[in-house]
């Protein structure tokens, strides 16, 4: 565990190399995420990095970076990010990525969707040659008919089971809305699965972010690895 936690700053801060004065950043929500956060807030306080604005994937993520006095800005004001450093919980060869283990996929994939460049850090364990083999696709769903989800999910081939907080609670997203853990095994073809999911009324997004990421930095026993798409 001390091992991976080292892995998971040493790929975080190599990133962080990335980031220059000036950027509009999109901060990225998950364990991983958060040593690069860290560090950009410490670039800040030691005036190595300065200029820099940062729109949050995450509720969490804002509160985090307003208490690290990392200033903020929204979609609204840039709607065009320079570089996004965000965490995963699978990754394959290709650099398609499930995402969600924290339940911000939606704004994750918002926020990749309007970055020019970006970037991914992890542990080598989250390395798999196919997707599904070792992480569930969360799937964000309205409260309303969330049942009427759970047949049409196992059809496509999911064990699924509603996330819930530790009180048994359904886990709510930043949005109040549910997820279903969706465990596929090793999916044979992740694009025919996301035109599957975004064509069902009620699902509101995927873990699934296929053909966004173009870096990947992965630390592991044997060093960091940059993997380019």
């Amino acid at each position: 565990m001390v091992d991976v936690e080292r892995w998971k700053k040493e790929a975080a801060e190599a990133a962080v190399e990335l980031v220059r004065p000036g950027m509009i950043l999109g901060l990225g929500h998950g364990s991983t995420a958060r040593y690069a956060l860290l560090k950009i807030a410490e670039l800040l306080r030691t005036g190595k990095l300065w200029d820099i604005k940062g729109v949050p994937c995450s509720k969490k993520v804002e509160e985090e970076a307003k208490a690290l006095g990392i200033p903020l800005t929204t979609l609204e004001e840039h709607p065009e990010l320079d570089l996004t450093i965000d965490g995963a919980d699978e990754i394959d060869p290709k650099l398609n990525v499930i995402k969600g283990g924290g339940g911000a996929m939606l704004r994750e994939k918002i926020v990749a969707q309007a970055t020019k460049y970006q970037v991914i850090v992890a542990d080598h364990t989250k390395f798999s040659e196919r997707l599904g083999t070792r992480a569930a696709v969360p799937v964000e769903v309205l409260p309303f008919g969330w049942r009427t989800h759970v047949s049409f999910l196992e059809g496509l081939g999911a064990k699924v089971s509603l996330r819930r907080n530790p009180d048994g609670s359904p886990f709510l997203t930043d949005q109040g809305n549910y997820v279903l853990d969706c465990y596929f095994g090793p999916i044979a073809d992740p694009r025919e699965l996301a035109r599957a999911l975004e064509g069902r009324a009620g699902i509101l997004g995927h873990g699934l972010f296929l053909g966004l990421v173009d870096e990947v930095f992965l630390a592991g026993p044997s060093g960091l690895q940059r993997l380019r798409a």
